[in-house]
């Protein structure tokens, strides 16, 4: 067993488990989607892009492309959270709550293809 692979497929996993577990729940609520959640969603997915650093093939390239595009939202993510903590006047009103979710749910969608083919990329290996 290769621990490299293994290290490298643990956090493409964790990265797509902890987007869905901060993407579950109502999409207006704060409550239900946590600052510290989230934080841990954005430093394992950072952990995951750099991981995937190294063109070797197609499949490579698509899985730092979808990296990239996690962590584009994330990263937007993340300025509007400050905005709405920090600067707006409005706070945390759930239209901004829904603005959040619903680009932690685009970066989900990237770590979901991120899985796909890492799986596939398994499958098509030959012993």
């Amino acid at each position: 067993m290769n621990l490299e692979k293994v290290v490298f497929g643990f956090f493409i996993f964790l990265a797509l488990t902890l987007n869905f577990g901060f993407f579950i729940g109502e999409v207006d609520n704060p409550k239900h989607h946590h600052l510290w959640e989230f934080m841990l969603l954005f430093v394992v997915n950072a952990v995951a892009l750099i991981m995937k650093l190294g063109d070797r093939s197609q499949v490579d390239a698509m899985l730092l492309a979808t990296g990239l595009v996690a962590m584009l939202q994330l990263s937007a993510v993340a300025v509007i959270w400050i905005l709405a903590a920090h600067v707006w006047e409005s706070g945390m009103t759930p239209d901004v709550m829904v603005s959040i979710v619903s680009l932690t749910g685009g970066a989900m969608v990237a770590n979901v293809i991120s899985v796909i083919l890492l799986i596939a990329e398994t499958v098509m290996l030959r012993r």
